[in-house]
């Protein structure tokens, strides 16, 4: 297979009658999408723990996985898990030192410690203002069309709210209630991040992104009712390049007073003319009685975290569609409203379960059913921008983005990592490739994580990759090992990329593969090369 051209075809000599091409790809590659071993002997991705419930999460899950004999995988081994908290709370991959430093740490709440700070670092801002900014459809240009000003501006005040941990209940408050101009009141964008201004699509809006809720799945009364609350929004240009400012129309208030309005769940309340509609609606969503409210954030944190809702889809809440785990998704909404909407809480208690930390090999027969019952951790491509920020940070690369379509031109700093590019309408030939989404609904299904063939042959073939690998000065640092301790050399190379030290075997292959000489860089190159195209790396796990 001419995978890569220079690297690994230039020596092509036998070994053990296979060509070593063939030996690194087949032994170190091996299948795209399933190169995870079976779960008949201990992996890496392992440990040699088992279950042992730590909190009610850990309690509910238990006993609905005990209720259906699905046995639960073991605990992922350190090396899975300092990778696996580094991509989901931060988004970002840890380097090789960070990596060894977790690995070999003897203290016993290494874990716990880890993720309070992970919570800390400014790009657990970063990566979860990027989350909020597909929800909230946070770009430039059409069908949003918020403009460069107006974009970096939400975004801002998004990634600032997150940073000091804005409760959950006043962040959407002040999204549906704030007036003002969008460059200078960074919430009211959420108004004008919208392909309509018509109170329907405003409504619409409201209910997927704060109720996790579909509108045209409702009765039209039920649309017409909510649609009421936003039917005073008013939009007015001002002289100043595409800057608006959002208000409530008063003239409308008592020209077209609501004498009553009807709220999603049926109850209804008397609104006098000076009481902005809005306002009543906010009361209503953020009451913690309202469950609407808080069990379609704590489902969308359990998805963001494990892969599935424990209402799946989890911007599909109905009453059609059941959660899967009742009596969880009531704890932890309770769990949210007692500590006065903290995310930061919600995500801490989730993190630390070891239903969270457990490993991605499924060990029950009926894996269909393990996965809905989460008794194992699965398997996610990572998110384009989550890539290609790993990519560089493992060469030491940076990629340009700039876009000459919002008005006018917009250049993104060189040193900014994508999960940071504020606007939607910026993208990359890569980013599109892999499934970044267009923010043009707020769904969750914009962003597309499945496999193409396209991107394997680019992560396989493409001078972009290839250029990245051969130009890389992380890679070129280690030829003070080569020579005398080329086996320093793997083990730097795996920790960068994979976060945990290789196996016996692998060690074994890769010295086969150099005919035990030294790890030149070419040798080096051709290791990282084979280790970024394994499912190992491209994948959550």
């Amino acid at each position: 297979m001419q995978a890569r051209g220079a690297g690994v075809l230039r020596n092509a000599a036998d070994v053990n009658g296979m060509k070593r091409p063939v030996l690194i790809f087949s032994l170190l590659l091996g299948c795209a999408l399933n190169s995870f071993p079976a779960a008949s002997s201990l992996s890496p991705y392992e440990s040699v723990a088992v279950m042992n419930p730590q909190n009610e999460i850990d309690r509910l899950i238990e006993q609905r996985l005990d209720l259906y004999k699905l046995e639960p995988a073991r605990i992922c081994s350190d090396g899975v898990f300092v990778r696996r908290a580094y991509l989901d709370v931060i988004g970002t991959l840890p380097t090789g030192a960070e990596a060894r430093d977790f690995i070999l740490s003897p203290n016993k709440n290494k874990r716990a410690v880890l993720i309070d700070r992970l919570l800390e670092r400014e790009e657990f801002a970063d990566y979860w203002a990027m989350k909020w900014c597909d929800v909230l459809r946070v770009k430039s240009e059409f069908p949003i069309n918020l403009w460069p000003n107006g974009a970096q501006a939400y975004h801002h005040w998004i990634r600032t709210a997150i940073k000091e941990n804005q409760p959950y209940d006043q962040f959407v408050r002040e999204m549906l209630t704030s007036n003002g101009s969008n460059f200078r009141v960074p919430a009211v964008n959420f108004y004008r991040a919208m392909a309509s201004k018509e109170p329907d699509i405003i409504a619409a809006s409201v209910a997927l992104s704060f109720m996790g809720a579909r509108t045209e799945k409702w009765s039209s009364v039920a649309r017409d009712n909510m649609a009421a609350f936003f039917s005073q929004v008013n939009f007015k240009p001002t002289r100043e390049w595409k800057e608006e400012i959002v208000s409530r129309n008063y003239e409308a208030a008592y020209t077209n007073a609501l004498a009553f309005a009807v709220f999603p769940d049926g109850t209804s309340r008397s609104l006098p003319p000076d009481l902005d509609p809005r306002v009543a609606f906010a009361d209503w969503l953020t009451a913690p009685q309202n469950p609407w409210f808080t069990r379609n954030i704590v489902n969308r944190v359990w998805y963001w975290l494990l892969g599935r809702g424990l209402i799946n889809e989890p911007d599909d809440i109905r009453p059609d569609n059941r959660p899967s785990h009742p009596r969880l998704l009531t704890h932890l909404s309770q769990e949210l409203i007692r500590s006065r909407y903290n995310l930061k809480h919600l995500y801490r208690i989730i993190l630390n379960s070891q239903t969270y930390q457990l490993s991605c090999i499924c060990i029950a027969e009926n894996r269909e059913m393990a996965a809905e019952n989460f008794a194992f951790y699965p398997l996610r491509r990572l998110e384009a921008e989550v890539l290609i920020d790993a990519l560089n940070l493992i060469s030491g690369s940076k990629d340009r983005y700039s876009s000459e379509i919002p008005e006018p031109f917009t250049f993104v700093p060189e040193d900014l990592r994508t999960i940071n590019i504020y606007d939607g309408s910026i993208s990359s030939p890569f980013l599109d490739m892999f499934g970044r989404p267009p923010r043009d609904t707020g769904l969750a299904s914009e962003r597309n994580n499945n496999y193409t063939a396209s991107q394997r042959l680019h992560l396989l073939n493409s001078s972009h990759i290839q250029r990245k690998l051969e130009s890389s000065p992380n890679f070129k640092n280690l030829a003070s090992y080569r020579g005398e301790q080329p086996a320093e050399v793997v083990k730097a190379v795996y920790l960068m990329i994979l976060s945990r030290f290789p196996t016996k075997e692998e060690e074994t292959h890769v010295a086969r593969y150099t005919l035990s000489r030294s790890m030149s860089l070419e040798n080096t190159i051709d290791l990282a090369w084979a280790l970024i195209n394994t499912a190992e790396f491209l994948n959550r796990h």
